[in-house]
């Protein structure tokens, strides 16, 4: 991590022409351990931050200029704007999530007095499905809330957060990915019911095993994706049951209340959305439960059917996370496996006992190169904490 904070405030220097009263900070990606596409359906979640993540230089300036630089890219150069001016706009790249939340926190009233210059580097993969995108924005709301003093906790800034991919930045996302950066914990997952934001950390032990997060390389963009279709489809299937059962949330509903009165959702697509919404659910509460008891044998289990359902029900896998999963499956000591994230690409995280990650990676990496045509990319990681200045 200290490597990581010379580098972005050698960038910022670079960029900018001082170090003088800049600060660096740090805001991590997360992976979802179990419970995908429930966070929207006022469900449970059960997510974690990481090491990986989007590290950041800041500095206030005397005017209403704000300028930004990703040190990701070679040669890149600074995009200029204006507190005047916080449309969003195709022209203004990456830096439209920033942007976006200087305007959610307007947006609070949390006006800013003057501008400032920022820099960011991040080493979660691009397109991986990791949360790249909440990071920057949990980074920037922490950045702001630091150099201007604003009165907002860091579940503020996870729903700043949200606010600004969804209302901004047109990608109608639930709450967990912005709340596990915000919120997390060394060591710890956070089951949140994603109804009342409600939580409780749950701590990760896995003596003999690790998280391995396997990146299909194939990218995804949410906003260009069809996970704004399945949101409606859920919302049209929650109306549709809402006629014959008091519900405000498809996560309200247990599987026998669900199995019971299926038949008022008349399309048998949308049936199978919500279908996984309410089995997704129940699947995360009680893999937390097995994790309490110890039982990492019975989490696996859930994992995989997690995958499964995500697969046949809710139909966001693909030919290149269900290969990963499927052939994880094949490998003994592999306890778990299932994509993570919105799907259409990105990442599978995988429960693998120490002894057979070397032959998860080989053999994994061998069948997708042969089946997809390209290499994948795994990532042992470990579970990181919350926002913080470095």
């Amino acid at each position: 991590m200290e490597d990581m904070k010379k580098a972005v405030l050698d960038g910022f220097e670079k960029a900018y022409g001082t170090k003088d009263g800049v600060k660096a900070y740090f805001a991590a990606g997360r992976v979802n351990l179990i419970g995908e596409h429930t966070d929207y359906n006022a469900g449970h979640v059960f997510p974690c931050a990481l090491t990986i993540g989007t590290y950041g230089a800041a500095k206030k300036r005397d005017d209403n200029k704000m300028r930004f630089i990703s040190l990701n890219y070679e040669g890149s150069s600074v995009v200029e704007t204006s507190l005047n001016d916080l449309t969003p706009s195709d022209e203004a790249g990456w830096t439209n999530y920033p942007k976006g939340v200087v305007w959610a926190f307007e947006k609070r009233g949390f006006k800013l007095p003057c501008g400032f210059d920022m820099a960011i580097y991040g080493n979660i993969p691009a397109g991986s499905g990791l949360s790249s995108s909440a990071s920057l924005e949990v980074l920037t709301g922490f950045i702001l809330r630091d150099l201007f003093g604003f009165d907002v906790t860091n579940q503020d800034l996870a729903l700043i957060g949200q606010y600004s991919e969804n209302n901004y930045n047109g990608c109608n996302c639930g709450i967990m990915d912005q709340f596990a950066v915000a919120m997390g914990k060394e060591n710890n997952a956070i089951f949140l019911d994603t109804a009342d934001l409600s939580f409780e950390y749950a701590p990760i032990r896995l003596e003999g095993c690790k998280i391995v997060i396997t990146n299909t390389n194939k990218k995804h963009k949410l906003t260009d994706s069809q996970y704004n279709a399945r949101r409606s489809s859920c919302e049209l299937a929650l109306s549709e049951l809402q006629k014959v059962i008091d519900i405000k949330g498809l996560g309200e509903l247990s599987i026998e209340e669900f199995e019971a009165h299926k038949d008022a959702i008349p399309d048998e697509d949308r049936r199978r959305k919500a279908k996984h919404a309410v089995y997704e659910n129940q699947r995360t509460i009680e893999a937390v439960a097995a994790l309490k008891a110890g039982d990492l044998n019975k989490f696996g289990e859930l994992m995989n059917a997690s995958h499964v359902s995500l697969r046949d029900d809710y139909d966001v896998t693909g030919e290149e996370l269900d290969t990963l999963a499927e052939e994880a499956w094949k490998i003994p000591g592999v306890i778990g496996s299932r994509m993570t994230g919105g799907g259409f690409g990105g990442c599978t995280v995988s429960i693998v006992k120490d002894e057979a990650i070397d032959t998860f990676k080989e053999q994994v990496g061998k069948a997708y190169k042969e089946k997809i045509g390209y290499d994948c990319t795994f990532y042992t990681v470990e579970i990181g904490g919350g926002p913080a200045v470095l």
